[in-house]
């Protein structure tokens, strides 16, 4: 309903016009904050300023909204400054469950106070009346959301480019004091980083579904979980593929950390894959590069999703590094080249730690198939993946070949 449309003639009750018991506003609304503090919980925990200043002036701005329409006046100008004050209590901070509480405990205070004069005779006006106080209520409750909506966004967008400038520099490993107490988030000591890989939805692949819609809705579950679990001490640069967050290193303990992954991945609806290093507040930007380098790796030898530690993985790591070393590893798996059969099996056969039965059900063959493809490997490489030794140089040689197909073109 347009704020035009609320205009009308003025609503009398037993010969009096309406308003009567409203007209001392300033009056009237000091006993109503009396009221909503000792009534409505919300309010009874806002500090002394607000309740002398915002609530006061939200139940004047109300009380006077309510006569001008009782009086059939018009109103746009209350309904602006219900807007405008709606519109400081979000930058505030100030509950709009307490706002909403409040607006109601008033109308019922004010509708007690106009028909308490009523007889049997006013019962045409007494519809009338109702039919008005929910187009008030409908109204302010509208303009007040709106409003505070409408801030509450600015808010939120000048909060996160704040958010999004301090992490940008730390990755970049530029100063940040300034911006930390703009953005009212403390400097840790100490950070995780974390590198994150978010494979597809599988509602990305729907052709009557939006892809770009399914991929923002995962990321935003992520975001939502993290600021669940972290709070604004959560540092991240997010895309519907990934990226990387940063985290004051207390926060969790080492089973805690493979549990905020697995909470991501389960907000997600996908497995997420992370590689953390933990590093201090100046060793930011090398741990970033580290921790994505480890997470390439990760994803190179196909592993199953879930947090991996560069301590669990430095020797891995350590054998990408280009030289002499990483060339003769990649070169141990050559003899398999004719044989993609059993390239694939040895890949899922580590990938899965070395679990036949789960291996042979993702490569729908008998485990006994397993066990004679493993053995040819063997014969063929020199090197027996069943036994200790063997399975050490056979997964060196994976990681190895990995980007030694990356510089060579290989694969």
């Amino acid at each position: 309903m347009s704020v035009e449309n609320l205009a009308r003639e003025s609503l009398t009750i037993s010969g009096k016009p309406a308003s009567s018991p409203l007209k001392d506003v300033r009056n009237l609304s000091r006993q109503m904050v009396g009221h909503f503090v000792a009534n409505v919980i919300p309010c009874g925990t806002l500090p002394g300023e607000a309740i002398a200043g915002d609530v006061t002036t939200i139940t004047r701005i109300c009380l006077e909204f309510a006569v001008g329409m009782l009086d059939g006046r018009d109103i746009p100008g209350q309904l602006q400054r219900l807007q405008d004050a709606a519109g400081g209590w979000a930058r505030e901070g100030v509950p709009i469950d307490t706002i909403h509480h409040s607006i109601a405990e008033g109308f019922k205070m004010g509708l007690d106070l106009v028909v308490s004069s009523a007889s049997v005779k006013d019962y045409d006006s007494l519809i009338d009346g109702a039919k008005m106080v929910v187009e008030m209520l409908d109204t302010i409750t509208a303009q007040v959301s709106l409003a505070y909506v409408r801030e509450l966004r600015s808010v939120i967008s000048e909060h996160h480019t704040a958010v999004h400038t301090l992490t940008s520099a730390l990755l970049g490993g530029h100063s940040t004091s300034t911006m930390a107490r703009e953005c009212g988030i403390a400097i840790a000591e100490q950070y995780a980083v974390l590198a994150l890989s978010f494979p597809p939805h599988a509602q990305e692949s729907i052709p009557a579904l939006d892809q770009k819609v399914v991929a923002r809705r995962k990321l935003r579950r992520v975001q939502a979980e993290l600021a669940k679990r972290c709070g604004d001490s959560a540092l991240s640069l997010l895309s519907v593929d990934g990226g990387t967050v940063l985290i004051p290193a207390d926060t969790f303990d080492r089973d805690g950390w493979a549990a905020l992954v697995a909470q991501l991945s389960h907000a997600a609806q996908v497995g997420i894959t992370a590689a953390l290093v933990e590093t201090t507040t100046v060793g930011i930007p090398d741990a970033a590069d580290q921790a994505h380098e480890l997470l390439d790796m990760v994803q190179r030898l196909d592993v199953t999703s879930g947090l991996y530690r560069f301590d669990e993985l430095a020797l891995e790591y350590q054998l990408t590094r280009p030289g002499p070393g990483r060339e003769f590893l990649g070169s141990l798996l050559d003899p398999l080249d004719p044989f993609p059969e059993l390239l694939e099996t040895l890949q899922r056969h580590i990938a899965n730690n070395l679990n036949r039965q789960r291996t042979a059900r993702l490569l729908h063959v008998h485990t006994n198939t397993v066990d004679y493809r493993l053995k040819r490997i063997g014969q063929l490489t020199g090197f027996d993946p069943t036994q200790p030794v063997g399975l050490w140089y056979m997964r060196s040689a994976l990681v190895a070949r990995s980007y030694r197909a990356t510089t060579s073109g290989q694969l």
